[in-house]
């Protein structure tokens, strides 16, 4: 039976009566339960156990980091000397030379973040009208108000009202879509365009050819600012020994959201990624931008992503992930003959998808999984996601899609 807790995106009606799936270990690429089953982890915790569980290196650095200086505000002209060791790191292989970094509690601080410096640019700029900002179709941005404003996912904006004024939606597949608002509404109102690379719990969509350099591109002939999301596919999980898609694809963005893989979830930490002609106008003496958070920076979340950083870099992750890539297509394609499969989605990093034929049979398989051997998520319309650790071996991918094709069968 459940307890006190309230699970976040569940029904907890359903999870009294059965009771929650306790976790208690993980190792890897596995994670173990309290009753002492074993399961492949499909999802690397939600997209973010980028170097997989277990990690003691993590945790001996983050204890010694809080031994010596737990936290300090990092508000006014304050830091600790780990936060701003590493801001300058990630400004060291930031998509944008020369970006600043500022320094979040999670993925989704980092979207409202971004949403608020897109229209406060504008206003330095002299450019107040300028407040619409856009997402797409299917999307996700997190759960604070500018993240579910901006969303493409109607059920998470149901029972809430009008969160945030000034957000609209296109088509999450067609540039065109965008393009069309822009006209529509006029250049003059639009402050930036919210994208994710990779459409990730709005159910696990690769971008079409062309797509991401086609909006990046209107943005820049209309004046809007491009926010890339990359809460999910930073730090290494889109492949092509990339950090992220914004390099591997050459996106140039003016922000950019993330966090998750940032310390492999080890502790919560997000950054956004500030080009430095957005930054520019708050750096020349006398604007003061009044946003932050208490935990933004955290010393000890510094710690964490400096030693997640340091074994992506020395066991070579980047490369594993690239493998992963064509690894989980090899072993997920033959699902695509299951009855119960409409199609399997792969191809681009560690990031892969199983559309189920009956969406409505998300939750069911999710359980299917479980009594199989495989921790699994349903994302979006009946999306088995499929995003696990950069670890995962080439005959673990073979263990994963043997282990799905018998629950899915």
């Amino acid at each position: 039976m459940a307890g006190s807790l309230w699970h976040g995106f569940a029904d907890m009606g359903a999870v009294s009566s059965t009771g929650p799936c306790v976790l208690t270990y993980g190792k890897g690429t596995r994670v173990w339960d309290v009753e002492g089953n074993e399961y492949l982890d499909a999802t690397a915790g939600l997209w973010f156990a980028n170097v997989g569980h277990g990690r003691t290196e993590i945790g001996d650095a983050v204890a010694t980091q809080l031994g010596r200086l737990a936290h300090y505000s990092g508000f006014g002209d304050l830091t600790a000397d780990v936060t701003d060791a590493l801001a300058d790191r990630l400004a060291g292989f930031a998509p944008v030379p020369g970006s600043k970094i500022f320094f979040t509690s999670g993925g989704s601080d980092s979207v409202d973040t971004a949403a608020k410096l897109a229209r406060r640019y504008w206003v330095e700029r002299g450019r107040p009208e300028k407040t619409l900002l856009v997402g797409r179709t299917k999307a996700y941005h997190g759960m604070h108000v500018a993240g579910t404003s901006l969303a493409g996912i109607p059920v998470n904006h149901e029972g809430y009202g009008e969160l945030m004024h000034d957000t609209l939606t296109v088509d999450w597949d067609d540039a065109k879509s965008l393009l069309g608002l822009i006209e529509r509404v006029g250049a003059d109102r639009v402050a930036a365009f919210f994208c994710e690379p990779i459409i990730g719990a709005g159910g696990v969509y690769l971008p079409p050819a062309g797509y991401l350099a086609e909006v990046r591109q209107i943005c820049r002939d209309h004046d809007v600012l491009f926010v890339v999301d990359e809460v999910v596919t930073g730090f290494g999980r889109i492949g092509g020994d990339s950090w992220f898609a914004s390099t591997r694809f050459d996106l140039q963005p003016d922000l950019m959201t993330t966090a998750k893989g940032l310390t492999s979830g080890y502790v919560p930490m997000g950054a956004v990624f500030i080009a430095p002609h957005i930054a520019e106008p708050f750096f020349g003496g006398g604007v003061w931008w009044r946003h932050g958070y208490t935990y933004g920076g955290h010393a000890g979340a510094a710690a964490a992503a400096m030693a997640n950083l340091d074994i992506i870099e020395r066991e070579g992750l980047l490369a594993e992930a690239s493998r992963l890539e064509s690894d989980l297509a090899a072993a997920l394609a033959p699902l695509a003959d299951l009855d119960s499969v409409a199609e399997v989605r792969t191809g681009l990093g560690a990031v892969s998808a199983v559309q189920l034929a009956d969406p409505s049979r998300g939750p069911e398989m999710v359980l299917a999984l479980r009594r199989h051997g495989v921790s699994g998520r349903a994302a979006g319309q009946g999306a088995l996601q499929i995003s696990p650790a950069f670890v995962m071996t080439t005959e673990e991918t073979g263990e994963l899609a043997d282990r799905m094709r018998a629950a899915l069968s």
